[in-house]
């Protein structure tokens, strides 16, 4: 199974189909506002600025199960990212990424690329890198910089 076969609603409350990413390389990240790896927000930006295009999308997914690091609401939510990072990659409305409630995106996404330990989301920026057929190929620790990204990234969109 692909992620083109999930569904997300979108910060401003579409429901989107990640088909319409086929064919495009992704970096899939769970983001909050106010963890001390928000900064992360800008690297992603410089990193869509750099490399978005046709063949790579970054879709970032609100998050607040982690020390309650992101508890405003959607609009609240585009509206910090817009305003104080400049994102203008995919965002998508707060969803869980673990858990019970855990949005079937996420399930899928953690069952195809284990954490060290346990499938689970340990923290916020935890990202995962798909390939152009939306097989998930890669995961990635919060500690990672987006910028350590780019030659993976790139070698996908080239492959």
């Amino acid at each position: 199974m692909s992620v083109y076969e999930y569904h997300a609603k979108t910060i401003r409350g579409e429901d989107k189909s990640l088909r319409d990413y086929e064919g495009k390389v992704l970096l899939i990240v769970n983001t909050a506002s106010e963890c001390g790896f928000t900064p992360q927000l800008q690297g992603l930006q410089r990193l869509y600025d750099e490399i978005g295009n046709d063949n790579f999308e970054i879709l970032g997914f609100p998050c607040n199960q982690f020390g309650g690091q992101d508890p405003g609401s959607d609009d609240e939510i585009a509206e910090f990212c817009s305003a104080n990072y400049g994102v203008s990659f995919p965002m998508f409305s707060k969803i869980d990424v673990k858990g019970e409630n855990a949005h079937p995106l996420f399930k899928h996404l953690t069952s195809e690329q284990k954490g060290i330990l346990t499938e689970d989301i340990k923290w916020n920026f935890t990202k995962f890198l798909v390939n152009k057929h939306g097989e998930v190929v890669d995961r990635f620790a919060p500690q990672k910089e987006p910028a350590k990204l780019k030659k993976e990234i790139e070698e996908l969109i080239d492959a």
